[in-house]
């Protein structure tokens, strides 16, 4: 029994493996960031012709970025197993049996699918919006076909199953409302207050995130301890937080240099005679 073995046409085709997956890596390397400059700068393109949105236009850009990733890794792979003598097609054919197979299993995976597509088309979401879905408050920070990722005002970011995405609430869409209410001592005089306020309210017109406003629109309501007062303006979207803050303090500063009362819960202790 003859155990000689040509180790030299071993070392050879191990080296041209080796060859060719290296130009393989080598040149998905070069074409990845390639594609992904290609793709930025014809959203760019069409974002300025179309006029869309920055949330519009990335949310498309993120889509269609991810769908060229997985474009080039299903490549890569059908162009690395012939170079091990693996045949595609067979492995393609067997692909469609399991895929069959396993597709009642799936039926999660494809309504994801079919719900972000839905979404993506009726633009009910775009990156950069605040919103409320699948039971989760806050920005938009990616749209895909499987899921959706919601960034919680505490920093959480949450992986939402589009399945699951049933109802939307979508916040900014259109002015953003900043609303703040204020409460004054019964024995204020309101329209004096109201003058205090809207001085500030108009003071603050001039801050170019606020599109409409702020002005005081009134009494809100009588409570037992006090009068609130309600202010409202019309902000650029996400901005209308940041807006009722700094109203906040300058009203509450203008009426402490009006020395007006602003009412608060009071301890009063009375020793026993």
């Amino acid at each position: 029994m003859n155990f000689d073995f040509d180790w030299s046409s071993l070392l050879s085709s191990a080296l041209t493996i080796s060859g060719r997956i290296l130009l393989l890596i080598i040149l998905f390397l070069i074409i990845k960031p390639i594609g992904k400059k290609l793709i930025t700068g014809l959203m760019n393109q069409v974002a300025s012709k179309q006029k869309l949105s920055e949330g519009r236009k990335k949310t498309l850009s993120n889509l269609l970025l991810n769908v060229y990733s997985y474009v080039l890794i299903f490549l890569f792979v059908a162009m690395l197993l012939p170079i091990f003598n693996i045949p595609i097609a067979p492995l393609l054919a067997g692909a469609g049996i399991i895929g069959l197979a396993i597709g009642f299993g799936a039926q999660g995976l494809v309504s994801d699918i079919v719900t972000g597509f839905f979404i993506l088309i009726e633009k009910q979401i775009d990156v950069d919006d605040y919103v409320t879905a699948g039971g989760e408050n806050g920005i938009v920070e990616e749209l895909g076909l499987r899921t959706t990722q919601i960034r919680s005002f505490d920093g959480t970011l949450n992986y939402i199953p589009n399945r699951y995405i049933q109802n939307v609430n979508n916040h900014t869409r259109g002015n953003m409302r900043a609303l703040v209410d204020f409460g004054i001592a019964y024995e204020e005089n309101i329209d004096h207050v109201t003058q205090v306020i809207q001085k500030v309210c108009d003071e603050m017109s001039e801050n170019p995130l606020i599109k409409e406003g702020p002005d005081v629109v009134g009494v809100q309501s009588l409570d037992d301890s006090q009068v609130t007062l309600r202010v409202i303006a019309q902000t650029e979207k996400n901005e209308q937080f940041g807006i009722e803050r700094e109203l906040r303090k300058r009203i509450k500063e203008a009426l402490d240099e009006n020395n007006i009362e602003i009412p608060y819960p009071h301890q009063v202790n009375v020793p026993k005679s």
